[in-house]
């Protein structure tokens, strides 16, 4: 039989908060225990470093705004093709908990609160899924609402978000004979960072480890703000690790993320952004066979056809080429990218254009990890740019 195939989606969690990944502040022992025991896509990127755009082409393997989502408040169009179509197509049960963020959504609502909680999403905006179970957005990471297949109406839930979550995709997908492909999407560690953490403790801010490309003036908020960060990924690691225990050992889990955060580095907060602790993503795989580090460039945009492998029997494999990244608008909201721009990164460059298509950055990975140089100007570099360029316009 194919194998049961389980998604798990977290939000703003970028690449470099894993202790598999070397940050002495977070804790993580199931990634950390995926990536030992598995394959970790090290290069990983979203191709849009903002929620609804990355979600819209995790589903679909189609970018923003190709696939119906330009705008932060667009829905995903119904009818659109998802990789639930896809699966369900080959025979498999597909079911969907959590956060979804690709209904239509009142603009003027506030964004964090109960409006944006209790959002029905009607069933043709559901992309598919047999089974769904979940929320619009609305950014309460404990005591969650959740409607759809079995709930007609808005519930809430008491407990830490990812728990609720996780323990009742749980139950569902225990009962299930299979083959079966669900996705768990889980809006933590999202602000708001100060929120309770099911039972776990933030951290001394003043304790709390820096990547060495934050500057002074944003030291004391990144830290403020990590502490609450981190203990919302300890909390999260846990109720996956509590979900995975509970299925088949022979499940396939891919984990992943919609997007990472900046946490002050270059003096920048929040998402959006072209930078590495914005786009660069978490990306896990455990399945017979795939083992190790895979250095090349991966995009969310790869996981449906990693999933289509995974339903053959196959161990998926990067695409090799660059991977394209994007901001198709502007979200107008505190923190965020204050421009649309495009680009694409490889292994060990990174193009960004404005949207006039004229180079903003420029960087070189392999000697500046930390992108400290912005070499656009340089004129030494003006024929890796072009080559790059014409990536980005093709």
């Amino acid at each position: 039989m194919p194998p049961n195939i389980l998604l798990l989606v977290t939000t703003q969690w970028r690449a470099q908060a894993c202790g598999y990944a070397g940050d002495p502040g977070a804790r993580t022992p199931f990634l950390d225990a995926l990536a030992a025991q598995g394959l970790d896509f090290a290069q990983a990127v979203t191709p849009h470093p903002f929620g609804p755009f990355a979600r819209a082409a995790l589903l679909t393997g189609v970018a923003s705004p190709e696939n119906g989502v330009r705008d932060y408040f667009d829905p995903l169009p119904p009818g659109t093709r998802t990789i639930a179509h896809a699966m369900g197509e080959r025979g498999y049960q597909t079911a969907f908990f959590g956060k979804w963020h690709l209904a239509p959504r009142d603009s003027r609502a506030k964004l964090t609160g109960e409006e944006h909680a209790r959002t029905v999403v009607p069933p043709e905006y559901r992309g598919g899924f047999s089974f769904w179970e979940g929320f619009e957005s609305g950014f309460l990471l404990n005591d969650p609402w959740l409607h759809g297949t079995r709930l007609p109406k808005p519930t809430r839930f008491e407990g830490y978000q990812s728990d609720v979550v996780c323990a009742r995709a749980a139950e569902v997908l225990r009962a299930k004979a299979g083959p079966w492909f669900a996705v768990v999407s889980l809006e933590a560690p999202h602000p708001p960072y100060a929120d309770p953490a099911a039972g776990v403790s933030p951290a001394d801010p003043g304790l709390v480890p820096l990547r060495a490309n934050v500057p002074a003036g944003a030291a004391a908020r990144a830290r403020r703000d990590l502490s609450g960060y981190y203990a919302h990924i300890e909390a999260t690691d846990r109720s996956m690790g509590r979900l995975v225990a509970g299925l088949p050992g022979d499940t396939a889990v891919i984990a992943t993320s919609v997007h990472g955060d900046m946490h002050g580095s270059h003096g920048l907060f929040r998402k959006g952004w072209p930078h590495e602790e914005s786009i660069r993503v978490p990306l896990l795989l455990r399945f017979p066979g795939a083992r190790g580090r895979d250095p090349s460039p991966v995009s969310l945009l790869d996981v449906p056809a990693m999933v289509a492998a995974l339903a053959e029997g196959r161990v998926p494999v990067a695409p090799g080429g660059p991977a394209r990244i994007s901001m198709p608008s502007v979200v107008s909201l505190p923190d965020q990218c204050d421009r649309a721009w495009s680009g694409v990164r490889t292994a060990s460059r990174k193009l960004v254009l404005g949207s006039d298509r004229s180079p903003w950055l420029f960087l070189d990975l392999a000697e500046d990890p930390l992108e400290l140089r912005n070499l656009a100007a340089e004129p030494s570099r003006a024929g890796e740019i072009r080559e790059l360029a014409a990536l980005v316009s093709s």
